[in-house]
C-alpha cells in the first residue's frame, strides 16, 4: 500500500507516524477540559468525540467517543471500528469537501496532554520471544536446558496488574522488595539494585469471549497494539519467583504508549511465524500471518544525558503471536473482556545489540553495557529515561506508535519505618 494522502499537508510527510493510513487512537486533553477520544493526524490530534457530539461523525445509534476511553467503541465491535476508519479516511482525504468542517476539530499535538487510551480491564503478560527465552534459560541453567519442557508447545504467560499500567511520560518508582542474596544466609527488604526494562508490544483486547475461541477468532477480536514496557525488578524476581512465577517483581508499573495503533492499519504489514521447532497442537495453528513487521528500538538517557540506542529489533522475533496467546488464554474457558491487554512477552533479536532487556544485554550484569557519554550500566539507575519506539515502513509512508517512556525515580524511604 502506498501514501494516502490528506489535506493536511503534515500528514503526507514520509517520516511523519501519524498520516491517513495510520489514525491510531487516543485520550486527550486541554488545559480546562476533560479527557477525550481523539485520532492522532499529522502533527495534531482530532477531536473525535467533538465531532460526534457535532453530528459529523454518525458510526452508531448511540455516542461512542464521548467518554476518556475508547472501551465503547470497542465493544460495538468490528463493523463499526471499520465505518469509524472509513468516516474519518472521507473527512481528512485530499480534496474532501468537510475539510472547513472539520478543520475546527483538530489541536496541535505538541499543546494536548496524553492519557491512557483504555480503560484496562486484565493483564496478561506472556513469554513468547524464543530469543529472549533462550538467553535468559542459558544464563541461569545453561544452553542445553535453557528453554522449559513446554515453551515450544505453548505460550508461557502469568495474570499481571491492570492497575499497575501507566501512560507513556509517568515516572516510575524504583520499588522495595525482599531480596536474597547468595552471599546471605536470610533475605533483607531493600529498594531493587537490578531494576529492568522489558521491550514488548501490548495486544488490545476488543471483543470479549465465553468460551474457547480459535486464532482466527482472536485475531478478529484484537482492536489494536501499542508499545508495552513491562519495568522489571529482576532481584526481587530471584527470589519470589520460584515456584509460582513472577509477582511483586513486576508489580510496579507497566508502561504504554498513548496510542492504540489498529489492527486495519497494521493490515499491510502481516509477517509469519518463525518456522516451528516442535509441531504446535491443532488449536494453536495459525490460519494466515498473525504478526507484523513492526522495528522497534529503546534509547536510554541517563539524568541531564543524551539518549543512547541501547536495542534495535522487530516484532517479527516473537514465536507466538498475539492471536496465538489470545486463543490459548482461553482454552480452559477463561472469559476475556474489552479492554484486557496481553504484553508479548520481551522481543530479543539473535544478536547482542538486538536484546530487549538489560538483564540480556549486560549478560545478567556481567558484560555492563557502555552509553554514549562514557556511563555504563548493568541495571537501571535512578534518573535514567527508557523509550521505546515503533514503526512500520510502507511505499512513502510511516505508521508510528507515538513514543513509550519512562523516567527511574528515586526508592521512597522506607515505607515501613514509622
Amino acid at each position: 500500500m502506498t501514501l494516502i494522502r490528506s489535506w493536511l499537508a503534515a500528514a503526507n510527510d514520509p517520516a511523519c507516524p501519524f498520516p491517513l493510513n495510520n489514525l491510531p487512537c487516543g485520550v486527550f486533553s486541554t488545559p480546562g477540559t476533560a479527557p477525550r477520544c481523539g485520532v492522532a493526524i499529522g502533527d495534531s490530534v482530532l477531536d473525535v468525540a467533538g465531532m460526534e457530539k457535532a453530528g459529523l461523525l454518525r458510526i452508531a445509534d448511540a455516542p461512542l467517543l464521548n467518554t476518556g476511553a475508547w472501551n465503547p467503541l470497542m465493544a460495538a465491535g468490528p463493523a463499526v471500528w471499520e465505518r469509524l476508519r472509513s468516516a474519518l479516511m472521507g473527512h481528512l482525504r485530499e480534496g474532501a469537501d468537510t475539510r472547513d468542517q472539520v478543520e475546527a476539530w483538530l489541536q496541535p499535538l505538541a499543546g494536548v496532554t496524553l492519557h491512557l487510551p483504555f480503560a484496562v480491564t486484565e493483564y496478561t503478560d506472556f513469554y513468547a520471544g524464543r530469543n529472549h527465552a533462550f538467553n535468559v534459560g542459558t544464563m541461569f541453567r545453561g544452553a542445553e536446558n535453557a528453554l522449559p519442557p513446554n515453551w515450544l508447545h505453548i505460550p508461557i504467560g502469568y495474570n499481571g496488574r491492570a492497575s499497575s499500567v501507566v501512560v507513556s511520560g509517568t515516572g516510575v518508582r524504583r520499588p522495595w522488595g525482599q531480596l536474597k542474596s547468595p552471599d546471605h544466609e536470610l533475605p533483607a527488604f531493600l529498594p531493587s539494585r537490578r531494576f529492568d526494562l522489558e521491550l514488548e508490544i501490548g495486544a488490545v483486547v476488543g471483543q470479549p469471549s465465553a468460551g474457547p475461541v480459535t486464532v482466527a477468532e482472536a485475531d478478529a477480536m484484537i482492536f489494536g497494539y501499542v508499545l508495552l514496557n513491562d519495568w522489571s525488578a529482576r532481584d526481587i524476581q530471584a527470589w519470589e519467583y520460584q515456584p509460582l512465577g513472577p509477582f511483586q517483581a513486576k508489580a510496579t508499573a507497566t508502561t504504554i504508549s498513548p496510542w492504540i495503533v489498529t489492527k486495519a492499519a497494521l493490515a499491510p504489514f502481516r509477517a509469519t511465524t518463525p518456522a516451528r521447532e516442535k509441531p504446535l497442537l491443532p488449536y494453536l495453528e495459525e490460519p494466515r500471518p498473525m504478526l507484523y513487521d513492526i522495528d522497534l528500538r529503546v534509547d536510554l538517557a541517563p539524568a541531564g544525558g543524551n539518549p543512547t540506542v541501547i536495542a534495535r529489533t522487530n516484532y517479527t522475533e516473537m514465536y507466538y503471536s498475539a492471536a496465538q496467546q489470545l486463543a490459548h488464554h482461553t482454552t480452559s474457558g477463561c472469559p476475556m473482556r474489552v479492554g484486557d491487554l496481553l504484553g508479548s512477552g520481551t522481543i530479543s533479536g539473535p544478536t547482542k545489540d538486538s536484546r530487549g532487556s538489560m538483564l540480556e544485554l549486560s549478560w545478567g550484569g556481567k558484560e555492563p553495557l557502555s552509553l554514549n557519554g562514557g556511563e555504563t550500566r548493568s541495571f537501571l539507575e535512578d534518573g535514567d529515561t527508557l523509550t521505546l519506539h515503533g514503526a512500520c515502513h510502507g511505499a512513502g509512508y510511516t505508521i508510528g506508535f507515538g513514543e513509550c517512556s519512562g523516567t527511574i525515580l528515586p526508592a521512597l524511604t522506607d515505607p515501613y519505618a514509622r
